[in-house]
Order: structure tokens, then sequence, then C-alpha cells
């Protein structure tokens, strides 16, 4: 059950890494974690809104999400 939630938050977190445009200097454990924490964002909102459904797309955009803004965040302020 472990290992399967590994494998899904590292697909997920590379998916939502490829969305983001430029350089995502992220390791493999920050994708892993963004990518379960994308995937229970996704699914909360899937079962939500839509009852169950879209949840491994909206993983990948709750993903893709968190990228962005950790990239924002460590983005020199110009």
């Amino acid at each position: 059950m472990l290992l399967i939630l590994v494998v899904q938050g590292l697909v997920i977190g590379a998916l939502g890494r490829l969305a983001v445009p430029g350089p995502n200097p992220m390791g493999l454990g920050q994708t892993i974690v963004v990518g379960i924490a994308g995937s229970f964002i996704g699914g909360l909102v899937g079962w939500a809104l839509f009852g169950r459904r879209f949840g491994f797309l909206l993983g990948v955009l709750a993903a893709a999400g968190i990228v962005y803004l950790l990239e924002r965040r460590r983005a020199p302020i110009r």
C-alpha cells in the first residue's frame, strides 16, 4: 500500500513538474511529496465537485499548481 502511494506520488509529481515550464530544481523526494499532496488535493476536489471522477487529472493539475507556487516562492523579487 505504501509502495503504491509512493509510485503514484512520483508519477503525478513528475507530470506536474512537466506541466510547469522552466527548470524545476526539485529532488526525487520533493517530487514524490508534491505528487502525493497534489493527488490528495485533486482527489478531494474531484470527490466534492464531480463525485469521484477526474481524480488523476485533477491530481496532476494540483501538483502543477504546487510546483508553480514553490517556484514563485524561490524566485527572487524584482
